[in-house]
């Protein structure tokens, strides 16, 4: 493989949105990465403890509301973000949102949408319920795990 195959394959790969790319032939093998090691990001992200983010959260609701307030957000079950991106609440910006605190959903149902690289993906409910809190702000990057929603 010669300097102006690889020159190609990185095109391909910046035009195609690729961070990874594994070739191997009878000569040769070749394995690219591009952008961070998600594998490694999710090993840092796993080890963090998990008092770390009740720490930060406890200032916060103790200086916007009383606590009685904050009670009601922790019921229902938790719907978590299955990938990093961006949260949409709705479609296009000049659309109506997927679903309001008290709307009534059915399984496979689309909430939300995350935007991982460029692609739009819905996020479906996993099962039927009453959206009760909306935890994730539309058009702020979310992580894996991070609760979007709560349904009971």
């Amino acid at each position: 493989m010669d300097l102006q195959e690889i020159r190609k394959i990185v095109e391909l790969m910046n035009e195609h949105g690729l961070t990874y790319f594994d070739l191997t032939g009878e000569d040769f093998h070749i394995k690219m990465k591009k952008g961070p090691d998600l594998e490694a990001l999710r090993g840092l992200i796993g080890s963090i403890p998990a008092a770390a983010p009740a720490a930060v959260a406890a200032p916060v609701a103790a200086a916007g509301a009383p606590a009685a307030a904050a009670a009601p957000a922790a019921e229902g079950a938790e719907i978590t973000s299955p990938m990093v991106g961006t949260f949409y609440r709705k479609p296009a910006p000049d659309a109506a949102n997927f679903v309001e605190v008290g709307t009534a959903v059915s399984e496979g149902q689309t909430l939300c949408i995350i935007e991982a690289m460029k692609v739009m993906n819905e996020i479906k409910a996993e099962r039927s319920g009453t959206i009760c809190a909306l935890v994730a702000e539309d058009g702020n990057p979310v992580q894996f795990g991070d609760v979007l929603f709560r349904i009971k």
